[in-house]
C-alpha cells in the first residue's frame, strides 16, 4: 500500500472516528447523547491515535495539512511529497464524514438543529470573533507541531509515539478546545465541510462558509511557527 492511500485511510479512520463521537454526543436520542466535552476530547484523541497507527506502517502518518507543512517547513520531510499528502488527507476527511452520516443517518433526520449537525462535522468558534478565533487556531496548531517535533527528538520507543500524540492532542483539546472547537488540522475541517454541504442531510442549514478559511489559514500559520521556532531552539 503507498503513502497516499495509507494517507487516506489514516485520515478517514480519524475523521469517522473523531467526528463519531461529535455525533454521537451532540445528536438526538444517540445513547452518547450529552456526554459532554471531555468525552469528545478523548474521542479525538483515541481517533489520532488509531489513525496514526493505521497509516504509519506505510506512510508518514500526518494525516493533517498543517503536521505536513510544518514537518516540511522544519526540513523534516521534502516539499516535493506534500501535495500528495494534503490530497490525501483532504480525500480521507470527505470519505470519513461521509461515513459519520451514514452511520448516524437516523439520529440527524431525529435533530432539528442545524448547528449541532455542522459540529459533527466541522467547527465553529463559541463567541465569533474573528482575529480571536483565528489566534486560538495559531496557538493550538503551534502546541500540536511544536510537541510532535519534540517528541521526535526523545528516545520514545517507536510504538508509543501515537499514543503520546493522542495525549497530546486531549490535552490541546481540554486546555485549548473551548474557543474554535481547535480544529487544528485544515482537512479535518474544510473535508468534512465540503461534505456537510453536498449530503442530502435534513434541515441541515448553512456550512457557515464565512467561518472556513479559519480553521484551514489559522494551523497552517501555527505549524509554520512551530517549526521555525523549534528551528531556533533545537538547531
Amino acid at each position: 500500500m503507498s503513502a497516499f492511500v495509507s494517507e487516506i485511510i489514516g485520515t478517514m479512520l480519524l475523521i469517522l472516528l473523531g467526528n463519531g463521537v461529535v455525533a454521537g454526543v451532540v445528536l438526538r436520542h444517540s445513547k452518547a447523547e450529552n456526554a459532554g466535552w471531555v468525552v469528545i476530547t478523548f474521542g479525538w484523541g483515541f481517533a489520532v491515535m488509531i489513525g496514526v497507527y493505521a497509516a504509519g506502517i506505510y506512510g508518514g502518518a500526518h494525516l493533517n495539512p498543517a503536521v505536513t507543512v510544518g514537518l516540511a517547513t522544519a526540513g523534516s520531510f521534502p516539499w516535493a511529497d506534500v501535495p500528495g499528502y494534503i490530497l490525501a488527507q483532504f480525500i480521507g476527511a470527505f470519505i470519513g464524514a461521509v461515513l459519520v452520516f451514514l452511520h448516524y443517518k437516523p439520529h440527524y433526520d431525529a435533530t432539528d438543529d442545524p448547528g449541532g449537525k455542522l459540529a459533527t462535522f466541522s467547527t465553529a468558534p463559541a463567541i465569533r470573533n474573528t482575529p480571536f478565533n483565528l489566534i486560538s487556531e495559531i496557538i493550538g496548531t503551534f502546541v500540536l507541531v511544536f510537541g510532535i517535533l519534540s517528541f521526535g527528538a526523545n528516545t520514545f520507543t517507536d510504538g508509543l509515539n501515537p499514543l503520546i500524540v493522542a495525549f497530546l492532542v486531549v490535552s490541546i483539546g481540554m486546555s485549548l478546545g473551548g474557543p474554535t472547537g481547535y480544529a487544528i488540522n485544515p482537512a479535518r475541517d474544510l473535508g468534512p465541510r465540503i461534505a456537510h454541504a453536498v449530503l442530502p442531510i435534513k434541515n441541515k442549514g448553512t456550512s457557515d462558509w464565512g467561518y472556513s478559511w479559519i480553521p484551514v489559514v489559522g494551523p497552517i500559520i501555527g505549524a509554520i511557527i512551530a517549526a521555525l521556532v523549534y528551528g531556533i531552539l533545537v538547531p
